[in-house]
């Protein structure tokens, strides 16, 4: 049940369409769904606008297809699966219509919801490497109704080539920079912008880079002000809270 339905509810006891005891029998006591091998969170977008996410990795492709039914028998109409692999995408698509993004690993199952953000989410790389990781979070974002605009491989190695999008980035209510290597794009959208910058280290480099700890260090360590660092390759976390601060009224 989602916060729409709720109201619905509420509304139909105020005007004594249905008794309060079949509204208490429509609201679960229990707010979550025990499968055995996952208890489904079945009040989290009544109390976070949001429903669960299913994290894929580490997971069989029948706990997750396991998951997808009872989430849609829970009435869920988009469910998100993050870090899925073409096996149990290939799976879970034999029993629920199910699209599924090779570069982010991303399975989406329902309808995209209609674009209700406030204004335009930029996703910026680095580098082309770190697209897999832009593209978890631009998807992320685009499934909770947001607008994305996707700027690839403008990092500073060449200045010139994010310059030429100066103005997508001084229209951004949101943006979200990622990098490898030693994380500096981050720092520079900073200094440029006068929105957040949501900064998402890759594990994108070469040895010193210590599979993305340098980046997050240069980026924990920006001079640039309004700049917030999520954990390394985590496009997720990224798209997510750019929606929550896109969705600000």
């Amino acid at each position: 049940m989602n916060k729409d339905d709720l109201m619905k509810l509420l509304d139909s006891v105020a005007k004594g369409e249905i008794k309060p005891e079949e509204a208490a029998d429509s609201i679960k006591l229990e707010p979550y769904k025990d499968l055995g091998y996952a208890k489904l969170d079945t009040h989290r977008e009544l109390r976070q606008g949001m429903s669960e996410v299913i994290y894929g990795e580490g997971k069989s492709k029948e706990q997750i297809a396991g998951i997808v039914k009872a989430m849609r028998e829970e009435k869920e109409k988009t469910i998100l699966i993050t870090r899925m692999s073409r096996e149990a995408a290939d799976y879970v698509k034999t029993q629920f219509p199910l699209i599924y993004d090779e570069t982010s690993r991303i399975g989406l199952v329902g309808k995209m919801p209609d674009k209700d953000g406030v204004g335009k989410i930029v996703v910026a790389t680095g580098g082309t490497s770190d697209i897999p990781v832009a593209e978890e979070a631009a998807m992320t974002a685009e499934v909770y109704g947001n607008e994305v605009v996707r700027l690839y491989d403008v990092g500073v190695a060449g200045m010139h080539r994010l310059m030429s999008h100066a103005e997508d980035i001084m229209r951004a209510r949101v943006i979200i920079a990622i990098a490898g290597m030693e994380g500096a794009l981050a720092s520079v959208i900073g200094g440029m912008a006068d929105c957040p910058v949501i900064a998402v280290p890759t594990s994108v480099g070469y040895g010193a880079s210590f599979g993305g700890l340098s980046a997050l260090l240069s980026m924990l360590n920006s001079c640039a002000s309004g700049v917030s660092v999520v954990n390394i390759d985590n496009g997720f976390g990224a798209g997510y809270l750019a929606s929550m601060i896109n969705h600000l009224k």
